[in-house]
């Protein structure tokens, strides 16, 4: 089952981007997704499947706004 992912959700990556940061902004979802650097704002696209497997947890949840902590707590 898909993980519930969505426009404007930010999402940490087990590897770093060339930047240095681990974050990035979730711009499109769908079978491809559009994810955007937080730290130097370069964007890239990636099959669901490959961002899926690369996260290592939710940030900032959009629809809520809400931040988490390392456990996945509020």
């Amino acid at each position: 089952m898909p993980m519930q992912l969505n426009v404007g959700d930010v999402v940490k990556l087990k590897k770093k981007h060339p930047c240095g940061g681990y974050d990035w902004e979730i711009l499109r979802v769908g079978a491809d997704f559009r994810i955007k650097c937080t730290t130097c704002q370069r964007q890239v696209w990636l099959p669901r499947k490959e961002v899926e497997r690369r996260i290592t947890k939710i940030v900032v949840h959009a629809d809520s706004g809400q931040n988490f902590d390392d456990d996945g707590n509020i």
